[in-house]
């Protein structure tokens, strides 16, 4: 039973960074397209540009919960030490990734309410 229970997480941690990957695939072609369309139309200005960054920093916020889902999913079944404490650099390093783009995210919202 402990061997399928494994095999099916292994298949649900793939399914979810498969998941991730696309998110943040998604979001580098939406913005990687939204840049081009600027440069070839002529539009400059910071707040364009801006709002393209935080169109895919948001994809990249949504990917970095997928993925660690996925990392929590695949220590679910007898986890070592070792699984446990890169688990947790993981969720530290992550954590404080999607912290500051998070914090950037409110800040420009902040900063286009009062424009």
């Amino acid at each position: 039973m402990e061997e399928f229970v494994h095999d099916w997480t292994k298949i649900i941690s793939l399914c979810l960074e498969f998941i991730a990957a696309l998110l943040m695939a998604v979001g580098a072609l939406e913005a990687t397209f939204k840049l081009c369309r600027v440069s070839i139309f002529g539009s400059t200005g910071d707040l364009l540009r801006r709002g393209i960054w935080l169109g895919f920093a948001r994809w990249i916020i949504l990917g970095l919960e997928f993925m660690m889902a996925a990392d929590v999913v695949s220590t679910i079944v007898s986890p070592t030490w070792d699984e446990i404490g890169m688990l947790a650099s993981i969720a530290l390093i992550r954590t404080f990734l999607s912290y500051f783009m998070e914090r950037d995210l409110e800040a420009a919202n902040r900063n286009k309410e009062s424009v």
